[in-house]
């Protein structure tokens, strides 16, 4: 072989390499970027879901005492964070319910269509 052959054919699979590297980097960004979009619209038009009373802790209302407002939910722990094998369990360290207070839902009678 010739050395133009071979440098011309190093020089096409060079530029094959480096063709495929640079799509593959737009369309990640590309999915990227789609991925936030998607995130922002979710955020701020939360559509037809009723909010979640969500405590700082991250746990729901209902994992919180009525009396006492304290966590009643056990964490994970996970092993390499204590250095043993296992993951344990620990009560929740949240001392009160600090998110949204649903509003009460109160019965009222129909006195238009009602029988009475």
């Amino acid at each position: 072989m010739d050395p133009f052959s071979m440098v011309f054919g190093a020089a096409i699979a060079l530029g094959g390499f480096v063709v495929g590297r640079v799509v593959t980097r737009r369309q990640a960004r590309e999915a990227v970027a789609e991925q936030r979009k998607q995130e922002q619209a979710r955020a701020l038009n939360p559509g037809d879901r009723a909010p979640q009373p969500l405590c700082g802790c991250g746990h729901h209302l209902v994992f919180h005492d009525q009396q006492t407002k304290k966590c009643q939910t056990q964490v994970v722990i996970p092993g390499r964070w204590t250095g043993s094998q296992s993951s344990t369990y620990r009560q929740c360290m949240c001392q009160g319910y600090r998110g949204p207070v649903p509003l009460d839902e109160y019965y009222a009678p129909d006195y238009l269509g009602g029988e009475g």
